[in-house]
């Protein structure tokens, strides 16, 4: 059994008892957290696709933490111009242990 959901602007795909890391979402570690922009579910037998979400069904997950992703380098360069940017990133991310696919 697993499902497609839809947080932050991007879909992942989950399953019970998987960890996933998305954009941060707000809550305390240990809080529970519900997804309800469902894509796709599939219980085994047969898929369910949403139009463009499914209503009923509903992702239950746990926060277990929040941390910050890997640094990413943004340059800007123009040759012969004597032109140089560089800036550095970290995304906010929470990571999210999921607990129950609920249909």
């Amino acid at each position: 059994m697993y499902a497609v959901i839809e947080t932050g602007g991007k879909q992942y795909k989950v399953t019970e008892g998987h960890v996933i890391d998305i954009e941060k979402i707000d809550g305390e570690v240990g809080a529970e957290v519900q997804f309800d922009t469902v894509l796709m579910f599939h219980d085994g037998k047969e898929a369910n696709f949403g139009t463009p979400t499914l209503d009923k069904h509903v992702i239950s997950g746990e926060i277990v933490a929040h941390m910050r992703g890997d640094k990413i380098l943004v340059t800007k360069f123009r040759r012969r111009k004597n032109y140089l940017r560089r800036q550095g990133h970290r995304q906010e991310l929470t990571k999210v242990k999921i607990t129950k696919l609920k249909s």
